[in-house]
């Protein structure tokens, strides 16, 4: 504790020496950002930074960010985006502490070990919570988490990246992806759209060169047809569940009858049986008593006001873990979080956004036909265990893009083990993951690291 003050005073004494010399702005916010060291926190070479951006000054609605600079040469490589969906789910507590950050958090939330297969060890990772109520991000306007969706995320995001590199100049001309899981799959194209947009009609340029997704959100209808396909086709319900679905269901329509809701209640509830729907193999997190963990319904597959918990993994309880170390008073100044003091707990998905989503994309197929013609960078990837944006689903959605095969479909390798399936296509590079869940880089990290770099290269996975 002692040694934590000790280097916030000293920080702050190095930020009024910056003023004193007449450093600029950018400098004196910059520094302002920069972590310490979190709470126990192992000892790291790379530089952190966290804070808020203001996004929307009349709202007062500001997005938290936190930057974990590459481990070696931050200043030669890439800016990597990462964006968690729900809608109303935290990049902070999914994509940073349990996918490709370079902490993880241990069992008692006392501190933090590292994750050898960090996607810092390949570029420069700035986990972003958006939109405002995700997280330690907020909105002034209280109303504004009762009116959110697709659209003002998108801008806010953009608002967001254009203001963080005024702060942050060096990455600037810097090549700029952006990747992203689950609803991010609306997110991250949404986002490169408005970057593309912004980049014809400003001088100031966004370097960005590409995108890439997992387990992502594309299109109702047929992510709908493709997941319910997967829980026959994966013995999770009978044949007569399967056809009910299909002969009662229209895909098509934002909100379904009562009826097919009910079918869908029934297979959850009567065919499942005790699963995480996130990882069908996994064991699910049960309470310490031995009873089920609390279920929440879940409505349409991927759709807003769906199940937003996300647990899955090794340990399928991780998410309990960032509840409790995201919400300790030492751990958030250190974060230079929760400054205005947000009058609800720091939680790792937001129930009130997830259920008052207002706008959302039928498809995000047409963004992708844009931004394919663009020439953008585009890989989509899909954990194979994953019952909610299953690989069917994905793949039945992909198709409708009725693009060309560059390289025929093939077993791509990491460590001399088949890491998955891939298939590159005019504009689209489709990779599976063999094993994983929703949350890729949490089931197969070495596999996921290879995705990034290949992803990064612009190279096909590797064959052998």
């Amino acid at each position: 504790m002692v040694m934590a003050k000790r280097k916030m005073f000293v920080s702050m004494v190095f930020v009024l020496l910056l003023v004193q010399v007449g450093a600029s702005h950018e400098v004196i916010e910059e520094e302002a950002d920069r972590i310490s060291a979190l709470p126990g926190q192992p000892k790291v070479s790379f530089q952190q930074f966290s804070g808020y951006v203001t996004v929307n000054e009349m709202a007062g609605r500001a997005l938290f960010y936190w930057l974990t600079e590459a481990a070696h040469d931050p200043l030669s490589k890439p800016l990597v985006v990462w964006l968690n969906g729900g809608p109303g789910c935290s990049s902070v507590a999914y994509g940073a502490s349990e996918e490709i950050g370079p902490f993880r958090i241990n069992k008692t939330a006392s501190g933090l070990y590292l994750n050898k297969f960090s996607w810092n060890t390949l570029a420069n990772l700035l986990f972003l919570e958006t939109p405002a109520g995700v997280g330690f991000s907020y909105s002034n306007r209280s109303s504004d988490l009762l009116d959110t969706g697709d659209r003002r995320t998108a801008e806010d995001s953009l608002q967001f990246l254009i203001r963080w590199m005024d702060r942050f100049p060096r990455y600037k001309n810097r090549e700029v992806y952006i990747t992203g899981e689950s609803y991010a799959g609306h997110y991250v194209p949404q986002l490169a759209r408005e970057i593309m947009s912004y980049n014809t009609k400003s001088k100031h340029q966004i370097n960005l060169k590409g995108f890439m997704v997992g387990n992502a959100v594309t299109d109702n209808y047929y992510d709908n047809l493709g997941t319910v396909t997967y829980w026959w086709s994966h013995a999770m319900i009978s044949d007569r569940t399967y056809r009910q679905l299909i002969n009662t269901c229209d895909f098509r329509r934002q909100k379904e009858s009562n009826e097919c809701e009910s079918m869908y209640s029934y297979a959850m509830d009567q065919e499942f049986g005790n699963i995480d729907q996130y990882n069908i193999y996994a064991p699910p997190c049960n309470n310490s008593d031995g009873s089920r963990a609390t279920h929440q319904t879940m409505h349409l597959p991927h759709r807003p006001h769906q199940t937003f918990r996300q647990i899955s993994g090794y340990d399928p309880c991780t998410e309990k873990y960032a509840e409790v170390y995201y919400n300790r008073p030492d751990v958030q100044r250190a974060l230079h979080a929760n400054i205005t003091k947000i009058p609800y707990k720091w939680t790792a998905c937001s129930e009130i956004l997830n259920r008052n989503w207002n706008d959302t994309d039928v498809s995000v197929l047409p963004i992708y036909r844009e931004m394919i013609d663009a020439g953008l960078r585009i890989w989509v990837f899909s954990g194979d265990v994953d019952s909610v944006v299953p690989v069917t689903a994905t793949r039945y959605s992909l198709a409708q893009l009725k693009l060309s095969t560059k390289i025929p479909w093939y077993p791509w390798y990491v460590k001399k083990q088949v890491g998955g399936w891939t298939e590159v296509y005019k504009g689209i590079t489709f990779a599976t993951v063999r094993g994983a869940g929703h949350e890729v880089p949490l089931f197969k990290p070495r596999a996921a690291l290879q995705l990034l770099k290949s992803f990064l290269k612009g190279e096909p996975l590797p064959k052998s």
